[in-house]
């Protein structure tokens, strides 16, 4: 087992390609993507994440502890420009390492 970092991203359909070529050019090649996701944001209202026309989607993925300030260099500009939310928390990885990067 091995600590690795688990990345939240929760944005709008949109943005998904943009999202995940950040993540792709931080070298955070696997990831999983739910589409239609809904909820009650942090402000309080349900229109939190409530797009005209567009679907939100939910990115989860996993980098190496010092892949970590390159992702947020890459992903926080795209969040702060077209909106989204970003979660960042360690976990444990049970699979070797090399099975990661080899997702």
């Amino acid at each position: 087992m091995h600590l690795v970092k688990k990345i939240e991203i929760i944005a709008n359909s949109f943005e998904l390609g943009k999202i995940l070529e950040s993540l792709d050019k931080s070298g955070v090649h696997a990831h999983a993507v739910i589409r239609n996701v809904e909820g009650r944001g942090l402000r309080g209202g349900s229109e939190d994440l409530d797009m005209t026309m567009l679907d939100n989607v939910y990115i989860i993925a996993f980098c190496m502890p010092d892949q970590l300030k390159t992702v947020v260099g890459n992903v926080r500009p795209l969040l702060n420009k077209f909106g989204g939310t970003c979660y960042i928390s360690d976990v444990m990885e049970i699979r070797s390492v090399r099975c990661v990067a080899s997702l």
